[in-house]
């Protein structure tokens, strides 16, 4: 385990308010949209409640910013009584001499396991068409109730505001109500993990 993903369980372990059997690596599915809103929605089409929360960071310029997105899965659907969660780090706007952003880490709990595309049944997908973003999710990786998700490389922040980078939305369903929740995001230099508003499951 790398110190930075030491450095990021430690934190984690401040996040946690429950605990579930230890899961391991999760399931990481790529996937589409609009067809990933058809496992959660009959027709397609999901409502969707958003939330956001800056960035603690000493930007220069610019507004970056964790968005939380939840939903309700419908009946006659893979995901008929759960609730689903997205989330997406934006670092687009930003500007400044920071380091890099490695991963996000939420208290989760129990994740369902769904059919995210046709013949590909997992944990977590990503979103890497039919979307905004261009950093994917490397690994997710569960310890207890905590989920901490890598991505596939550094997100970084432009030397001129607007040249920044966002990940695709990556999401997981729940059989447990969304309610607020201290996240937080590891990276590179000084501190080394921030915390963050968020929404999860109440589990």
């Amino acid at each position: 385990m790398t110190l930075l993903r030491s450095i990021a369980w430690a934190a984690a372990a401040t996040l946690a308010s429950a605990s579930v059997a230890h899961a391991g690596q999760l399931t990481i599915v790529e996937v589409a949209a609009p067809p990933i809103n058809c496992v959660f929605h009959l027709n397609c089409i999901i409502p969707v409640t958003d939330s956001t929360a800056p960035v603690p960071l000493p930007f220069t310029a610019g507004s970056p910013f964790l968005q939380s997105r939840t939903f309700g899965g419908t009946l006659g659907t893979p995901a008929a009584g759960m609730f689903g969660y997205e989330y997406r780090l934006d670092l687009s706007s930003a500007a400044g001499a920071l380091d890099c952003l490695l991963g996000l880490v939420v208290d989760f709990g129990p994740v369902a396991t769904l059919p995210y595309a046709t013949g590909k049944t997992g944990h977590v997908y990503v979103i890497k068409q039919g979307g905004l973003g261009t950093v994917g999710i490397k690994s997710a990786e569960q310890d207890g109730s905590v989920i901490t998700f890598e991505f596939d490389k550094p997100m970084c922040v432009g030397t001129n505001a607007g040249m920044g980078q966002s990940t695709f939305f990556f999401g997981a369903a729940s059989t447990k109500q969304p309610h607020e929740i201290t996240a937080g995001i590891y990276g590179f230099g000084s501190p080394p993990f921030i915390s963050l508003k968020a929404r999860a499951p109440n589990h």
